[in-house]
C-alpha cells in the first residue's frame, strides 16, 4: 500500500523494533469477519446449514472469520438477519460494554450498526438502547441493519451529542462511543482512509472525541459504565484522549480490560503524564491479532449525578389504528403485541420497554416497525416479519436457501402455492425473510423493492 510518508515516519517512531513487523501486514489479505445473531439463530443449528467455511474468532463469543473469496453478503441468510458481516476487531469492543437485557444503554456514534446490533443481541431484546448517529447519510444504514437483525428495542436517532445530553442527563447505564477518528487502523480494510489522512486530521479527531465523551459523561448515570473505542493507533486519539478525560472528571476510573488471544495493553510512555492506569486499555494490533486496529477504554463514573428527571413516552394511536392492527394480529398471528403503541400518522411502532419521550428528536426508527394503516386494513411492516418467527404466525411458506424458489422470492416475483391464506411468513430454512400475500393459490411478494436481488 502507498501510505503517507508522515504516518509511516511517525508510526517507525512509536514502535521502533516492531516496525518492521507491523508494516508487514500491509503487504497481506486483511481478515474479514462475520458476527452470529443470537437472537435468529443457534450457533449449531446455523453452523450445519451455512455452506462457507467459518473459523472462530477467539476474542468474541458469537464471531467467526471467513475466506476472503467468499460471499457471504449475498447469501439469503443474510437477508434475513442470521449474522452481520463486521470487521473481526471491532467485534471486541461490545463484548467489553458487556450490555445486560434491562439495561439503558447508548451507542453514540452508531453507524452503520455493527456494535448496535451486538449490544441489541446481549440485552436479548429487553431494555432500552439508543443507537444515535449524527450524519442523516449514515444513520439509514443503521436503520436498516437494526430492522434486518430484528431488533426491537432501540430507538434510532439521527442527533448530535449534545442535544441528546440536554435531554438524557444522567439517564444510561451503560455507553459506547465509537469514536469517529482518523481509521489508520482500517487502511487495509478501506484505501480511501489513506487519502483522508494527515497530522492535522488527527488533531482535529481527537479535539472531537473529547467534545464527544463530555456529552456521554452528561449522560451516564452514577456507578454507569463508559467504553470508548477507535479504529486507529495514534496516541493523540487513544491514549492522551482518555488521560485528558480522566484528567477534567476525577470522579471517573478506569477499569482494566481482560487481554487474551494477542491483545496488548495500552502504552504508559505514550501518554503525556506517564499515566500507568493506561495499561488497563487495550490495543488490537494487526501484527498481533487477525485483525485491523482497535482501541477499547473502559471507564466507570464513581461520582453522583443527578437523577433523570424525563418522562416516559406514551400511546398516541388512535382507536381506529389499534383496531385495525388488532383485527389483523388476531387474523394472522399466534403473537400479541405487548408494548406501547405509537403512531407516526399512520405508521404503528411498538416503543422499546419504558422508552422515554422523544418529542423534538429526530427520530427515524422508535422501535419495532408493525406497519400501516391504510382505508381501514392494517398492512404489516418487512420489520415485523424479520421479528417474528414462524410460531408466531398463523401461516407460513418455508423455501430452502439453495433452490430457485427462494431466489424467485428475493427477486420480488410472485410464487404458486395453492392456499388461500391470506398474509403469510416467508421463511428461508425455517428463518424469518419477509412477507407474501396468498390469494386463490398465488404468492403476491411484499418483499421491499429497495431489497431486491436484480439479477
Amino acid at each position: 500500500m502507498n501510505l503517507p510518508d508522515d504516518f509511516v515516519e511517525k508510526m517507525k517512531s512509536l514502535l521502533q523494533d516492531e516496525a518492521e513487523s507491523f508494516f508487514a501486514i500491509y503487504n497481506e489479505e486483511k481478515a474479514n469477519g462475520l458476527r452470529l445473531n443470537p437472537l435468529k439463530t443457534i450457533e449449531e443449528q446455523f453452523l450445519s446449514t451455512f455452506p462457507i467455511p467459518l473459523e472462530r474468532v477467539p476474542f468474541c463469543s458469537t464471531g467467526f472469520y471467513y475466506p476472503a473469496e467468499s460471499q457471504p453478503g449475498k447469501h439469503p441468510y443474510h437477508m434475513a438477519g442470521l449474522y452481520y458481516i463486521q470487521e473481526p476487531s471491532a467485534m471486541f469492543v461490545a463484548e467489553v460494554l458487556d450490555a445486560n437485557p434491562g439495561e439503558k444503554v447508548l451507542d453514540l456514534c452508531a453507524a452503520p450498526g455493527g456494535k448496535s446490533t451486538q449490544i441489541a443481541a446481549m440485552m436479548n431484546n429487553t431494555g432500552f438502547l439508543l443507537a444515535n448517529e449524527i450524519h442523516p447519510k449514515r444513520v439509514k444504514a443503521l436503520s436498516e441493519n437494526i430492522e434486518r437483525l430484528g431488533i426491537t428495542n432501540a430507538l434510532v436517532t439521527n442527533e448530535t451529542p449534545e442535544r441528546l445530553a440536554e435531554r438524557f442527563f444522567g439517564y444510561f447505564d451503560k455507553i459506547l462511543v465509537d469514536a469517529p477518528c482518523s481509521g489508520e487502523g482500517m487502511f487495509r480494510k478501506d484505501p480511501e482512509a489513506v487519502n483522508y489522512w494527515s497530522c492535522d486530521h488527527v488533531e482535529k479527531c481527537a479535539h472531537g472525541q473529547q467534545h464527544i465523551l463530555e456529552a456521554a459523561y452528561a449522560m451516564l448515570k452514577e456507578g454507569g459504565i463508559l467504553v470508548y473505542s477507535t479504529c486507529t493507533f495514534s496516541p493523540e486519539e487513544n491514549e492522551q484522549t482518555v488521560e485528558k478525560f480522566l484528567q477534567n472528571h476525577p470522579d471517573i476510573a478506569l477499569l482494566p480490560i481482560e487481554k487474551h488471544h494477542g491483545i496488548q495493553p495500552g502504552k504508559t510512555e505514550w501518554t503525556k503524564t506517564n499515566l500507568q492506569e493506561i495499561s488497563y486499555t487495550a490495543r488490537l494490533w494487526p501484527h498481533y491479532v487477525k485483525g485491523e486496529g482497535h482501541f477499547v477504554a473502559k471507564m466507570k463514573k464513581m461520582g453522583p449525578t443527578r437523577e433523570w428527571k424525563g418522562k416516559t413516552a406514551t400511546a398516541n394511536a388512535t382507536k381506529q389504528q389499534l383496531r385495525e392492527y388488532e383485527t389483523f394480529e388476531k387474523e394472522f398471528l399466534h403473537w400479541k403485541c405487548e408494548r406501547t403503541i405509537y403512531a407516526f400518522e399512520q405508521h404503528l411502532f411498538a416503543l422499546p420497554d419504558g422508552c422515554p419521550n422523544f418529542d423534538g428528536l429526530k427520530v427515524i426508527r422508535p422501535g419495532l416497525h408493525l406497519g400501516e394503516v391504510k382505508k381501514k386494513r392494517f398492512e404489516p411492516n418487512h420489520a415485523l416479519a424479520l421479528a417474528l418467527t414462524r410460531n408466531n404466525v398463523k401461516a407460513s411458506i418455508n423455501l430452502e436457501a439453495n433452490e430457485q424458489e427462494c431466489m424467485k422470492y428475493l427477486r420480488g416475483e410472485t410464487l404458486q402455492t395453492g392456499n388461500d391464506n391470506g398474509w403469510v411468513l416467508v421463511t428461508v430454512d425455517g428463518h424469518s425473510l419477509g412477507w407474501g400475500k396468498e390469494v386463490k393459490g398465488t404468492l403476491k411478494n411484499y418483499y421491499p423493492k429497495g431489497l431486491r436481488i436484480l439479477s
